[in-house]
């Protein structure tokens, strides 16, 4: 066998790894070629599952049943809506998804004037275990796969028969310690021969992987990034984060600022406010000198206070205040709103419920 011949199999034999949602196009015409079909097959089937969002390779009416039963064997991985909640306060959904293997997981729509966006998890729990989120209780059962990150959005627009159009990969777990699986998602969430979402229209966060961030500048995508600063200093930023006794303040703007050179795109540092915690004065004076030449934007967030911590919210006035001094510093700034405080808003409230309901019986 030649080395040409050599290296089709291979890439025929780690294609077959793949389910059909979780192939990129040119992925799934080599395969669908591979199985003995004609090329064009391959465009019918990545506009059935990724611009009509199906659930089942049996809805594919244009495909012949012989092509159907590969498909079925291939597998086409999903999720399940197991329970929604509906805040009364400003209409946010937040569904809970089984997937196939009985792991569950969390994904929020929420609507605004301009679209609507849908928060999206990357993991089924998450191993950071920063303190103030409910996501790391119980450390990291697995990473999802492309086709679960995708059918999180398929699955809410055949739902509530609404379309979405922004993206935010900030539910359970840390994007980039799912690294490829993240890549993928954003490749074929954005093909203009399936759903076509504007890279400019999704948003990746990540609590501060500074090689994996490194990494994703080098693709030059156009997405937003976003960083969980979440304090100016290393020594309250390692109260909070673990990651933080890793990696430092000093290497996260270095690459930071990495980032702004390679892809053109400010980033965002996100900084959830933590009474008595992060949320002082001096806190935000310090913030101001650490982003003054960062080419960036402050979202705050007054932190959704969980059972199994003992951290609360900051108060309205101490919120007002810490934005008011980072403006008047010219950092650009914004508080982020509150949405579905009502329905257990905090990233991994209602999958924690879940689970613990299950052990009781």
């Amino acid at each position: 066998m030649v080395q040409e011949e050599k290296d089709m199999f291979t890439e025929i034999e780690d294609i077959k790894k793949l389910d059909i949602r979780s192939m990129m196009f040119d992925e799934l015409a080599v395969w669908v070629q591979a199985v003995g079909q004609p090329a064009f097959r391959a465009k019918q089937i990545f506009e059935w599952v990724h611009e009509k969002g199906i659930a089942d390779a049996e809805e594919m009416t244009n495909v012949p049943k012989k092509l159907i039963e590969e498909i079925k064997k291939q597998g086409m991985h999903g999720v399940e809506e197991v329970t929604r909640l509906v805040s009364k306060q400003d209409g946010t959904n937040k569904f809970l998804f089984r997937l196939q293997d009985g792991n569950v997981l969390e994904s929020v729509l929420m609507r605004y004037k301009h679209g609507n966006s849908v928060c999206i998890s990357s993991q089924v729990g998450c191993r950071m275990g920063c303190r103030f989120c409910a996501s790391t209780i119980g450390g990291l059962i697995r990473n999802l796969e492309a086709s679960e990150m995708l059918d999180q959005i398929y699955a809410i627009e055949r739902i509530t028969g609404e379309r979405v159009s922004n993206i935010v990969v900030m539910g359970t777990g840390e994007p980039l310690d799912n690294y490829d699986n993240l890549i993928r998602f954003i490749r074929i969430i954005n093909d203009e021969r399936g759903k076509n979402i504007s890279q400019r229209n999704i948003t990746v966060s990540s609590c501060g992987l500074v090689p994996q961030i490194k990494k994703l500048a080098d693709e030059e995508l156009s997405i937003t990034f976003a960083l969980s600063l979440h304090s100016p200093t290393d020594e309250d930023r390692r109260k909070l984060l673990p990651i933080a006794n890793k990696y430092s303040i000093a290497e996260l703007m270095e690459v930071c600022r990495y980032y702004f050179e390679k892809t053109g795109r400010r980033v965002t540092f996100e900084y959830s406010l933590v009474k008595d915690e992060n949320d002082t004065p001096e806190h935000a004076y310090k913030l101001a000198e650490l982003l003054k030449n960062m080419h960036g934007h402050v979202n705050l967030i007054p932190v959704n206070p969980i059972k199994e911590r003992e951290y609360c919210r900051s108060l309205g006035d101490s919120v007002e205040k810490f934005k008011y001094i980072l403006e008047k510093k010219d950092i650009n700034v914004t508080i982020r709103r509150s949405m579905g405080r009502d329905i257990d808003a905090a990233c991994g409230q209602l999958r924690r419920k879940y689970e613990e309901a299950k052990e009781t019986f």
